[in-house]
């Protein structure tokens, strides 16, 4: 018989050595629950890890993880005793009405299939573990078994750590998808900044429009100006409605061709600023595909090509200014001489008419006419050739600082003596203290004269002629502006070109804005002009300050 107390230590014996089992088998899987959680970071990947250890740990028929996340929904994963992914037979619809249930906060045992979370399952009974974030029950972790003695108190203990464990990392999961998401969406906000400071930067007017017409993307280029709107106010609206000022057929077929054949469209364009100024424009309408090559949205590009074009045209001018010298040059002194034997022809036969000579003749009164005709005709021709020889000439004359002050002063009174125009009031603004120019002081007068005189001639029924002059950086600006009918846009390119005018015949000449024009070329400086029909005309002269040695 063995002694009581030898038999006491050999029930201590057995029940420390299996509780020291127990411990040991609840740290090796808490141990390698824990290893395998270290690299699952989204919550899908935290749930299967966790139902897969517990299915193969504790060798149970079923075991899934379910839990709802904000921003993410249902996570669920599935593992029968063969190791196979059996999401079809967990049952969603039912774990979510558990869940809206106010569900039980402690573990519990299920017994009847209709409270079942496995459908289609051999199994008799189910362990559920409510899975708790922040305080609340957002989840469970089950287990089905057919046996309840295959699932003893270790078991229980070990569901209830990968739980906690499952809850730990479903919250670090969560953190790392909220910075990764956070980080996304600044990467992509950052990115389209910086596509609009790009696009911003650009020296051209851009805009981009989807295939029903409604404007995506809108350019800084594209708020500026006379035409320009709010990027915000234009995201989102159909372009014909914002662009209400181009003709709506024509837009709509230059949108329509660009989507149709997929080829690059260009077209100049042509337009005037809020000062009445021309501004040239080539006009890109690039088509825009996806990765099937379809053809999604259009990209219009408006350059502003004006000094190109102006630097164009003010070479034109040079070489016809330069092909009418050269044939003043070679004809008007053979052309003049004619002239004057014509004309003092014509004078003649009028004295002798004068004195009675023909008075016997029936066509003495024809005869008057025609002389005074021929005589007429033969000044109007002398008038053209010596705007010729205007070109013919050097205008290299003696140049030395001018104060233009004293220049438009005194050309102001000039017209004032001649009494040019009716109701016509001289206005003058002059900025004091003015930088002198180097320049030939008759030639800069005859130029603002000119100007003045078109202007006043631009206002038949009266009005005002302002001159202005101030500094601008390192020029001189004059400004000779009248409230006359204006220029038409289709003159605008044309008025400095010899014989162009706009007068009627015997009026004008059409030399003297080109004669201006040659002028203040050869001074180095530069003449431009801008007019609105119905409101007025301003030629501007840019001349170069004279350097403070």
């Amino acid at each position: 018989m063995v002694p009581l107390k030898e038999n006491f230590k050999h029930t201590e014996s057995r029940v420390l050595s299996e509780f020291e089992s127990s411990s040991l088998t609840e740290l090796k899987f808490i141990s390698e629950l824990g290893r395998n959680l270290l690299f699952a970071v989204h919550p899908k990947k935290v749930a299967a890890q966790v139902a897969e250890t517990l299915r193969e740990g504790l060798e149970v028929d079923l075991c899934a993880v379910a839990v709802e996340l904000d921003h993410i929904g249902l996570v669920s994963c599935a593992f029968d005793r063969a190791g196979e992914k059996t999401s079809k037979i967990f049952h969603k619809k039912r774990f979510r009405e558990w869940l809206n249930f106010l569900p039980l906060k402690v573990s519990f045992w299920a017994e009847d299939e209709e409270e079942f979370f496995f459908h289609k399952g051999a199994h008799k009974f189910e362990y559920v573990f409510p899975l708790h974030i922040y305080g609340e029950v957002k989840g469970a972790v089950i287990v089905g078994i057919n046996q309840r003695e295959d699932f003893p108190e270790i078991s229980e203990r070990l569901v209830e750590a990968a739980t906690q464990m499952t809850a730990m990392s479903l919250n670090l999961s969560a953190h790392y998808e909220a910075t990764m998401s956070s980080s996304i969406n600044q990467a992509k906000e950052e990115h389209q900044k910086f596509t609009e400071n790009v696009l911003d930067a650009l020296p051209v007017s851009l805009y981009v429009i989807d295939r029903h017409y409604r404007i995506v993307m809108w350019n800084q280029h594209r708020e500026i100006g006379s035409q320009g709107e709010a990027r915000d106010s234009v995201v989102g609206r159909n372009v014909f409605e914002v662009l209400n000022n181009n003709p709506t057929d024509g837009l709509r077929a230059e949108f329509e061709k660009a989507f149709e054949t997929g080829k690059i469209q260009r077209i100049e364009q042509q337009t005037t600023d809020e000062n009445g100024r021309i501004r040239h424009w080539v006009v890109s309408k690039i088509p825009m595909r996806d990765e099937m090559d379809h053809i999604t949205h259009i990209i219009t590009i408006g350059e502003d090509v004006t000094p190109r074009v102006e630097a164009i045209h003010a070479a034109g001018r040079a070489e016809k200014l330069a092909a009418v010298g050269r044939l003043a040059a070679g004809v008007v002194h053979e052309i003049n001489n004619p002239l004057a034997t014509i004309s003092a022809c014509a004078e003649s036969l009028e004295s002798r008419l004068g004195e009675g000579a023909f008075d016997d003749s029936a066509e003495v009164d024809d005869l008057g006419e025609y002389l005074g005709l021929i005589r007429n005709e033969a000044f109007r021709c002398k008038t053209i050739t010596n705007g010729l020889l205007e070109f013919s000439r050097g205008r290299n004359g003696v140049r030395y600082s001018i104060d233009v002050k004293e220049v438009i002063e005194s050309t102001a009174k000039l017209l004032e003596h001649q009494k040019r125009g009716n109701n016509v009031t001289l206005n003058l603004e002059i900025e004091e203290n003015l930088p002198l120019v180097v320049a030939d002081e008759g030639q800069i007068q005859q130029a603002i004269i000119a100007l003045s005189t078109n202007g006043i001639d631009a206002m038949p029924d009266g009005g005002t002629l302002k001159f202005k002059a101030f500094r601008e950086k390192k020029q001189v600006v004059i400004e000779i502006e009248d409230s006359g009918i204006g220029i038409n846009t289709e003159n605008m390119s044309k008025i400095f070109e010899p014989f162009f005018t706009t007068k009627e015949v015997g009026k004008g000449t059409g030399l003297g804005l080109a004669v201006c024009y040659g002028i203040i070329t050869d001074h180095e400086g530069r003449l431009a002009v801008r007019s609105k029909v119905g409101i007025g005309t301003t030629f501007t002269i840019y001349l170069p300050a004279e350097e403070k040695i």
